[in-house]
């Protein structure tokens, strides 16, 4: 045997990704497999579990080694589906932005006002489970025990590849628990009002903090995928809080962006944050505290939406040599927004001059930057710590000139992490053994880069013009 070693999966909505990480961070092997999904319409989006357990296999096949000590798996916030008893899916996943639930939002916010008024979302998971009770029972394999809310297991993603790995169903982890309505601060699921809606408290896993032990590897998964056999399986975490993990920003007044096909912000506070409005939710921290954050419906998603087929990588050095314009666009794709603010009708504008490509380029990258901006300001407003520094990840990064605006308009420096994978963060999580995630972290992960903020006059007041243009639409409340 070598030296020890870790395996993060990311159970992502494009593919599957695994990496093994040594005790000094190095990456030791890497492995992806492509996912599909359906889209019959606008509101579907949804995977087969099977898929995800197949291309899970394939991945850890590639980077196992004897030397691995402990696993640990991420996937998408808000993903949800029912297994059953066994672990086995008795449903499509429906995916973390699935929106055909929306008509159950107000049943779940009947059954508790106080609770849900503004802390549930229509692509939160509570909602899709009542869709899903409701109507995949009718001629599927909920119907055979003839009680159609009986005999079945809500799991997470990444619950149900656990269960897989282990043979057995497990407990989720009070991260993907959350958007299913558990109670961080009570440390319990919400039973009187799951009795309202009619959901069984049977069918509700039992919940542990991210880096508890769930169990080991099988037998059966030892021999297919190579990992050792009674290897640990540790509970994980969203994608979201395991990319914060992989930037190692987990102390107070750190913060991470990422930004993809959207932009998510997650920091850490002593205190819980309320957030009367709902835009802001808050993950726990796996060593106390609290992970607070928001995902905006505005990114780089927009790009590809907006200027199909173009070659983006040309577009940003032709930005750089532009450099700042008087024009912006608020980038969304999709009707709503839900952070920094919660509007439901908002919908995508443009200030300014925008003659071609290049300037509409140019205009998104400075439109996202004005929201990331909000958002921060928004968090300190609530009584975040103000940001001392944020740490970029995702998809954008590829974006030089993007990560320079993004400082210049934060006006502060921005770090960019060597290993920004949410899998990497995973395998710190796995790491850790149930330790401190913080001191593992702290060990682990590299900073490539940093970027200092170089003020510019004229982003400062076309951003003032950018929030002015919110507030008139009446987005800001």
């Amino acid at each position: 045997m070598g030296e020890a070693s870790w395996i993060g999966v990311d159970l992502g909505t494009q593919s599957v990704r695994a990496v093994r990480v040594a005790a000094s961070g190095a990456v030791l092997g890497r492995a992806a497999r492509p996912l599909t999904s359906s889209h019959p319409d606008a509101e579907r989006h949804e995977q087969d579990p099977l898929d995800w357990f197949a291309a899970v296999d394939a991945t850890l096949s590639e980077v196992a080694d004897p030397s691995v000590d402990g696993i640990a798996i991420c996937s998408t916030s808000g993903t949800v589906l029912l297994t059953d008893g066994t672990g086995h899916p008795l449903t499509p996943a429906l995916m973390y932005d699935d929106a055909r639930a929306a008509a159950e939002l107000p049943r779940i916010v009947a059954a508790d006002p106080a609770r849900w008024s503004t802390a549930m979302q229509p692509t939160w998971a509570l909602p899709k489970i009542l869709w899903l009770a409701a109507h995949q029972a009718a001629g599927s394999q909920l119907a055979h025990n003839g009680n159609q809310r009986a005999g079945w297991r809500i799991a997470h993603s990444a619950d149900a590849v656990a269960a897989q790995l282990t043979g057995h169903p497990v407990a989720t982890d009070t991260s993907h628990a959350l958007k299913t309505g558990y109670d961080l601060v009570a440390g319990t699921w919400p039973y009187d009002a799951f009795d309202r809606l009619g959901l069984a408290r049977e069918s509700f896993p039992d919940v542990v903090l991210p880096g508890a032990r769930l169990g080991l590897v099988s037998a059966a998964k030892a021999q297919l995928t190579g990992v050792p056999e009674g290897t640990p399986v540790y509970a994980g975490m969203t994608d979201g809080c395991a990319a914060q993990i992989a930037a190692g920003a987990l102390a107070p007044g750190s913060w991470n962006s990422v930004l993809g096909t959207t932009l998510v912000l997650k920091g850490v506070s002593r205190d819980l944050l309320d957030d009367p409005t709902g835009a802001v939710y808050s993950h726990r921290h796996p060593d106390g505290g609290w992970l607070p954050g928001g995902a905006s419906n505005t990114g780089a998603g927009a790009l590809t939406a907006m200027l199909p087929g173009a070659d983006l990588d040309a577009f940003d050095r032709q930005a750089r040599e532009l450099g700042p314009i008087d024009a912006a666009i608020y980038p969304i794709t999709k009707r709503g927004e839900r952070f920094p603010f919660v509007a439901p009708d908002a919908t995508s504008f443009e200030l300014g001059d925008l003659p071609d490509d290049l300037h509409r380029y140019a205009g998104v990258l400075q439109g996202v930057a004005f929201i990331e901006r909000l958002a921060f300001e928004h968090l300190v407003t609530l009584g975040a710590e103000p940001v001392g520094s944020v740490s970029l990840t995702g998809g954008a990064v590829r974006s030089g000139y993007w990560n320079q605006l993004r400082a210049d308009v934060l006006g502060v420096p921005v770090e960019l992490p060597a290993t920004p994978d949410p899998a990497y963060g995973m395998a710190i999580l796995a790491a850790s053994e149930g330790g401190s995630v913080t001191e593992t972290a702290a060990r682990m992960v590299k900073v490539a880069n940093v970027l200092e903020p170089h003020p510019q006059g004229r982003l400062e007041h076309l951003c003032g013009e950018f929030v002015a243009e919110l507030d008139r639409r009446g987005y800001l409340g």
